[in-house]
């Protein structure tokens, strides 16, 4: 199986419900980053893409996650 046919993941972050813990951000340096108020950034506002590398940690940040506030889709 090539990169490009590996699965990728879309991790949605409910903003209504975040409250800006951080958690996700620390599992998932490389794909988001935090505000001056702990608030979850990604690099272009989107939901960010990641690869099946990242989706063990884009799992544990969903299931640790406090408020309940990230899913996990596969994309392809």
């Amino acid at each position: 199986m090539t990169a490009s046919d590996r699965p990728a993941w879309r991790l949605h972050i409910d903003w209504t419900r975040c409250d800006g813990r951080g958690l996700c951000s620390e599992l998932l340096p490389h794909a988001i980053a935090r505000d001056d108020w702990g608030f979850p950034l990604t690099r272009d506002r989107r939901d960010p893409v990641l690869d099946s590398d990242a989706a063990p940690a884009a799992r544990d940040a969903v299931s640790l996650c406090p408020r309940l506030a990230l899913s996990l889709r596969r994309i392809r």
